[in-house]
């Protein structure tokens, strides 16, 4: 993964929804699980708060060790709070990456009576004409893929299936109120060339080589220039929350 392309080329998240979870939390030290380059991280940190991040990626971590975030290498399952306590555990489009009941435990015993858990997406759905491009190049470069770009229904769909996903370990684990969803609607207009800047962080294009990675840029970029080069994304910032209750484990 690149780090610095992956930091340059994905979106923040609302301001709306930072200070709702700083507000809801009781206090401000926050536990970012996931926390690839820090880009959620450095949010709550301008908005007041001690942050903590725990990423996998030892990559991603010294990135965001660069950008001023405190990061520990480790998958959240096996990191060890080691008697830490936090307000807040967060976790930007990376709680589909954990185990939904393991992560929810871990969670419990890191956070303080109170403290909240919330774990939030981007769904987004780009132009019919860039979302085809993007879905006829890929099944042509990459025919054995299981990842099928859907071209078709709301991107809110798969999500809102990730959102019960955590919401589901949540209520297992215990400990929790019952799970709140929010949602924050936005929009980015993006160019040509930012767009496509983005297109090789995604998962599944990070195991594409090289040669195959420029013709799917090839492909959308002609579908981006035939809309005038350039367009407005629609952005749904969608959230679980859940607050630790006095009695959780």
């Amino acid at each position: 993964m690149d780090a610095e392309r992956y930091d340059r080329t994905r979106p923040r998240y609302p301001d709306a929804l930072v200070e709702r979870i700083v507000a809801a939390a009781p206090g401000r030290d926050v536990l970012d699980v996931g926390c690839g380059t820090g880009t959620a991280a450095r949010q709550f940190q301008a908005a007041g708060c001690t942050v903590l991040g725990v990423e996998p990626d030892a990559r991603m971590a010294e990135f965001a060790r660069r950008s001023g975030i405190e990061t520990e290498v480790a998958t959240v399952e096996a990191w060890d709070p080691a008697g830490r306590r936090f307000d807040a555990v967060v976790a930007a489009t990376a709680w589909h990456w954990v185990d939904p009941v393991a992560g929810a435990a871990k969670a419990a015993q890191a956070l303080r009576p109170g403290g909240v858990l919330a774990a939030f997406w981007h769904a987004f759905q780009p132009p019919a004409e860039v979302l085809e491009a993007f879905a006829t190049v890929y099944r042509r470069v990459a025919p054995d893929s299981p990842f099928r770009m859907p071209t078709t229904g709301s991107a809110l769909d798969a999500y809102q299936m990730m959102i019960d996903k955590a919401a589901g370990g949540i209520r297992e684990v215990g400990g929790f109120g019952e799970p709140e969803q929010w949602r924050f609607d936005w929009e980015h207009y993006y160019t040509r060339d930012e767009w496509l800047d983005q297109i090789p962080t995604q998962g599944h294009m990070t195991r594409l080589p090289p040669e195959k990675v420029a013709e799917v840029l090839e492909s959308v970029g002609a579908a981006v220039d035939a809309l005038g080069g350039g367009f407005t994304m629609p952005y749904s910032t969608v959230a679980v929350v859940a607050a630790r209750t006095d009695d959780a484990a």
